[in-house]
C-alpha cells in the first residue's frame, strides 16, 4: 500500500517540491546555465534543449507523480527562490518499498552543500513519510562529485559494477551503489 504524504518539503535553506506544470521556463535555464556539466553524466542532457522540451517534461513528471511511478523534485533556496537543481526518486518498489535518489545541481551553485542538504532532506521523507526501508544513490565511478555527495550523506558504498553502462563517450563505465537502510536511521 503506498502511503499518502506531501509534495514538498522543507530544510534549514531549501524549498523541495514536485515538479508541476509551468516549471518549464526555470528547468529550461537551469539547465541550460550547467549543460556542459551534466552531458557526461546525464543522456537527458545530450538531446535537445527548448523550453518547450523542458515543459513537456515538467508536465510528464507531474503525471508519473500522481501515479507515484516517480517522484521527480525541484529544490529551490528560500532565500531568493532561485531553482539551484533536481532531486527525485526513481526505480521505485513500492512493495520494499525502495527508492533510487538522482540529483544535479545548477554549475553556478555547486560548492555550497544545497546538493548534500537536499539529498539528506530527502533522505529523511523518504524513511519518515513513504516508509522507505532501502534508499540507493547510484552514480558512474568516474563522477566523483555525485560520489561525495551520497558519502555526505551518510550513505555506504556497498557495490562497484563493472562495466555496467556506456559514458557519454561510448566507453563502458562502472557503476557505483550506495546505500541506507531504515534500521541504519533507527539505530
Amino acid at each position: 500500500m503506498i502511503p499518502s504524504f506531501p509534495d514538498h518539503f522543507e530544510t534549514e535553506r531549501l524549498w523541495v517540491r514536485a515538479v508541476r506544470p509551468g516549471d518549464g521556463a526555470m528547468i529550461y535555464h537551469a539547465i541550460m546555465e550547467s549543460l556542459d556539466e551534466l552531458r557526461p553524466w546525464m543522456p537527458w542532457a545530450r538531446g535537445p534543449q527548448s523550453i518547450e522540451n523542458s515543459e513537456a517534461y515538467a508536465r510528464e513528471a507531474a503525471s508519473r507523480w500522481r501515479t507515484r511511478e516517480e517522484l521527480g523534485m525541484r529544490f529551490m533556496r528560500k532565500s531568493d527562490g532561485l531553482l539551484l537543481g533536481a532531486i527525485g526518486m526513481h526505480h521505485i518498489d513500492w512493495s520494499v518499498p525502495r527508492f533510487e535518489i538522482g540529483y544535479w545541481i545548477r554549475t553556478s551553485q555547486q560548492g555550497h552543500g544545497y546538493v548534500t542538504e537536499a539529498v539528506k532532506g530527502l533522505t529523511h521523507f523518504a524513511f519518515e513519510r513513504l516508509k522507505a526501508v532501502r534508499i540507493e544513490i547510484r552514480c558512474d565511478a568516474d563522477n566523483r562529485r555525485s560520489a561525495a555527495v551520497a558519502e555526505r550523506a551518510g550513505y555506504t558504498l556497498e557495490a562497484r559494477l563493472r562495466w555496467e553502462r556506456r559514458n557519454a563517450s561510448g566507453a563502458l563505465t562502472d557503476t557505483l551503489i550506495f546505500a541506507r537502510l531504515a534500521q541504519q536511521v533507527e539505530q
